[in-house]
């Protein structure tokens, strides 16, 4: 439905007096790098209230896979909210039990146990809780370090913040990260297609030891970190992790929020690459954003641990855990995603959208593209190709891409590296429109910076 001119003013006056859009200042829904009043969405398409559309290159938050406009999910939800809308303490309601089981069937341990949340920070906090108190059932009590990799980002709570400092300025806005997290690099220069030494690999060996095993409770990863610039990593990476942390009794934890839920052209990243984490946390593709929902997924190993005296149980508390509605939507999510073979689909477009995305090396900006993993990209702009030297902020890089962006109707993420995660139900038309646009903004992009 369209808002005719009055209203949409009444609505941005609201906005700057009242709403404060996450990561930008309070209030700040005009000019330049306004919020969009958007109202209306059918896959990977979304209207804004003055009747425009806009292509979603981001998945909204790298989550809507089945794309928008699903009744069968809204309805999936409105039934459910008919009959129990919350469980009060001490009960489940059967379509949670349901989800559990589903996930765990798709898991890389089938006998998995799955822990509800609300989203995916907390999914990555609950692992970490996990993990040393999986350590203290065992005997070990001085296990409670973790190493993650510098510039992930997993999540906005104060634990998840300290875990690889994504956002450089965390500890100048907050205050110093928690103590006990320790960084190592990540495996930003090998790929399937470089020459590689694994080093990025072997410095969590290094760093373990020089720690002390006995000290170190986990380490985290994504399979593909989108914060890190979507590198995809050399194929042995992943299997040298897993030896490494099997070595030191150190637990694996591999945060899939983003790569979950065929993002990757698998159902869960860590397919392409044969491991099983010890943990792993989910969220965004779960419900394809339409409830909010996360949960960490621990492999029986982990979860037996929990089994047996009273003192063993996992103490740890989140109200909306599991909340019927959002379990009712993350059902009928996986059952689109199956019965419409998206991860399949997400596979084959990945791969054409990384062959059309290679034409943009034809401006002398773009220095790298990445992808060839379902529909996870990334265009890097850089000012010189051969030495790979950045923009500086005085090119004002981000503002110029963002009105850009803004009036070729593109939604996502503008910076030196632009990230591309449509739905995954997008097709060849909507890739080729998509690459279309980019290209159309890179070149004018060029003559700008």
């Amino acid at each position: 439905m369209d808002l005719n001119g009055e209203e949409i003013e009444e609505l941005k006056s609201h906005s700057e007096a009242h709403f404060w859009p996450h990561g930008r200042l309070a209030g700040q829904v005009s000019p330049l790098r306004s919020i969009k009043f958007v109202n209306d969405a059918k896959g990977v398409w979304v209207g804004d209230v003055e009747g425009n559309k806009w292509i979603d290159v981001l998945s909204g938050l790298w989550l809507k896979n089945v794309g928008y406009g699903r009744d069968e999910i809204i309805e999936a939800v409105y039934n459910q909210m008919k009959e129990i809308t919350f469980s009060p303490i001490s009960t489940v309601s059967p379509v949670t039990v349901k989800l559990a089981a589903k996930i765990a069937s798709l898991s890389p341990d089938k006998q998995s146990r799955v822990y509800f949340v609300s989203g995916g920070s907390e999914a990555v906090e609950t692992a970490l809780k996990m993990a040393k108190n999986y350590h203290l059932n065992n005997g070990d009590s001085n296990k409670w370090k973790i190493i993650s990799r510098r510039g992930s980002y997993h999540g906005s709570t104060h634990a998840c913040m300290s875990l690889g400092g994504a956002v450089a300025s965390a500890t100048y806005n907050f205050g110093p990260p928690m103590p006990g997290n320790i960084h190592i690099s990540q495996p930003n220069t090998c790929s399937e297609n470089k020459n590689c030494n694994l080093q990025c690999a072997y410095e969590l060996d290094k760093v373990i030891e020089h720690e002390g095993a006995s000290t170190v409770a986990a380490f985290i990863g994504e399979p593909i970190s989108a914060a890190a610039g979507i590198h995809i990593p050399h194929p042995d990476y992943w299997p040298t992790i897993r030896d490494i942390c099997n070595k030191h009794n150190v637990l694996l934890i591999c945060d899939e929020v983003i790569t979950g839920f065929g993002r990757t052209g698998k159902m869960f990243a860590t397919e392409h690459w044969g491991i099983k984490p010890d943990i792993f946390t989910i969220a965004k593709g779960l419900t394809s954003g339409y409830l909010p929902i996360g949960a960490t997924v621990a492999s029986k190993k982990i979860s037996d641990a929990f089994i047996g005296d009273e003192d063993l149980a996992f103490k740890h508390l989140i109200t909306f855990g599991g909340n019927p509605a959002s379990s009712a939507a993350g059902l009928a999510n996986i059952k689109i995603m199956e019965t419409e073979n998206m991860v399949e689909n997400s596979a084959k477009m990945g791969d054409y959208l990384y062959e059309k995305l290679q034409s943009l090396y034809n401006h002398e900006i773009v220095g790298d593209i990445r992808g060839g993993k379902g529909l996870i990209a990334a265009v890097e702009l850089v000012k010189n190709r051969d030495t790979k030297e950045k923009f500086s902020k005085d090119s004002d890089l981000v503002s110029k891409l963002e009105s850009l962006m803004s009036e070729n109707q593109l939604l996502g993420r503008a910076a030196d590296i632009i990230p591309i995660a449509p739905p995954l139900c997008i097709n060849e038309q909507e890739v080729d429109y998509l690459v279309g646009k980019l290209d159309k903004i890179i070149d004018q992009l060029s003559k700008m910076v």
